[in-house]
């Protein structure tokens, strides 16, 4: 039997990915362990593997298309074994093209590469009850998740997918701006092109009657679809961006995090002299080292670098806010693994330091720059991202003095860092300048409250303060 290549789930939220590039081409031998093709998922670039060794063939997977996890996108057949006009049709392929009314078409001359994820029976999820019509209409579970969060009754919609079922393009197409001159017929038939649905109106204004200023109806929202706001803008004067996968997902997680999540502020500033002056003495000792380029000191510390170490050892010396919330137990984390927001081209990515608390500066210095390089060309691995126990995020290179930024799940805590900068202090009764950094300290208050999280901002202080803490 020929090897199904799969499209394989390599991050935890992964619902789809995109072939970025295919390293074989159909007909060619390939190895076991070969690198086949690479994803582009919402947060890196992934090589995968040839699960076999064979001829690669009915590469069905084309680059740039959205393809769901766990669809085949070619087969690997072993060498010698017949190659016939059709491909073997995998497990779940078989089984719902024995079920023809669920919307499957067997056939052709390669397994079918399924864009959406195969339909549940009807039901509404869990906790969120079925809009009107709903649960009538066939759609793939991704456009009845789409229509739901944009409030748009499936009913209205006609589906161009297989038996007219409704799937993630008609709800794009739902969302989109009509062109002028097709919003009144858009209307009449009960959907706006924002995504809102509309009855159709059964009596119009006579002739000659004003028209009323286009206002939301009475106890509901004002529309907040693209339409409405392309709408306060003359034609011609933007340009249309599509959002790609990583925005999407940032753009998900953000709502989630701050919907979800009693966030809970506590800022204070940090004296940072005393570190400054210990890290300008710890670089000037760094060994040499010979690289590539010629010689180069053996670690190179950044105020960051401290920072990460101090937030580990805060954790630990505070180990109650060491924790992440679940509806059923308090997670006490036994290391402190930090994340560290990275800005990246079109969104941002969180590389963890795992176990922070237990490594050297230099140790840590080295890591972060070696995690950064590969997270800005997409290349790190999922286990390098996913997790962790708290995050830091440094706006101070932009000259920030201070913020507050939007905690991640799994954390229950997120440090925002802002800029150091003199500023006069009054120290014994005498005004004195000192480099001051601000620093907010955000908690999921169920399982950091004020009281905790202002002892672990008190410890992170007293490290920064008093730097020479981190090297014993």
């Amino acid at each position: 039997m020929p090897t199904e290549v799969i499209l394989p789930k390599v991050d935890m939220d992964m619902a789809t990915g995109q072939i970025s590039r295919w390293f074989a081409e159909e007909g060619a031998h390939v190895k076991k362990g070969d690198v086949l093709f690479e994803i582009e998922t919402d947060k890196a670039a992934m090589e995968i593997d040839a699960p076999a060794s064979g001829v690669l063939r009915d590469v069905t997977g084309k680059e740039g298309v959205d393809i769901a996890v766990g669809a085949a996108v070619a087969w690997i057949y072993a060498d010698g074994e017949a190659y016939g006009d059709k491909a073997p049709i995998s497990p779940l392929e078989g089984e719902m093209s024995a079920k023809p009314t669920e919307g499957v078409v067997s056939g052709g001359t390669a397994p079918a590469l399924s864009l959406v994820e195969p339909t549940p029976p009807d039901r509404p999820t869990a906790g969120h009850p079925p809009l009107e019509g709903e649960g009538k209409t066939r759609a793939t579970p991704l456009a009845r998740r789409l229509a739901r969060e944009a409030g748009i009754a499936l009913s209205n919609i006609a589906g161009t997918g297989p038996y007219g079922r409704v799937v993630k393009a008609d709800i794009d197409a739902a969302l989109s701006p009509p062109l002028e001159g097709e919003v009144s017929a858009k209307r009449t038939e009960g959907v706006a092109s924002e995504g809102t649905s509309f009855a159709p109106s059964p009596v119009g204004p006579s002739p000659g009657e004003p028209t009323p200023p286009d206002r939301p109806a009475a106890g509901h929202p004002p529309l907040k679809g693209e339409g409405d706001v392309l709408r306060l803008f003359e034609p011609g004067s933007y340009e249309l961006v599509p959002h790609d996968n990583m925005r999407k997902t940032i753009a998900r997680r953000l709502v989630e995090a701050k919907t979800t999540i009693p966030h809970f502020y506590l800022t204070l500033d940090c004296e940072l002299d005393a570190l400054l002056a210990l890290r300008t003495q710890i670089n000037a000792a760094a060994p040499v080292k010979k690289t590539e380029k010629g010689e180069a000191p053996a670690y190179k510390l950044s105020v960051n670098d401290m920072v990460i170490k101090a937030m580990a050892l805060a954790l630990k010396a505070v180990p109650d806010a060491n924790a992440s919330w679940t509806e059923s137990a308090m997670v006490k984390h036994k290391h402190a693994d930090v994340g560290v927001a990275v800005s990246i081209p079109g969104g941002l990515i969180t590389p963890i330091i795992r176990r922070a608390d237990e490594k050297t500066l230099s140790t840590i210095s080295n890591e972060m720059k070696d995690l950064a390089s590969r997270a800005r060309s997409r290349k790190l691995k999922p286990e390098e991202y996913q997790g962790g126990t708290t995050a830091v995020s440094n706006l101070g290179m932009f000259g920030i003095k201070d913020f507050a930024a939007v905690i991640n799940p799994p954390h229950a805590t997120i440090l925002a860092v802002g800029a150091g900068e003199e500023r006069a202090v009054v120290k014994n009764g005498e005004i004195k300048i000192a480099t001051v950094m601000s620093v907010t300290l955000s908690t999921d208050h169920r399982a950091v409250d004020g009281a905790l999280g202002a002892e672990l901002l008190v410890a992170f202080k007293r490290l920064i303060e008093n730097p020479m803490g981190m090297l014993v």
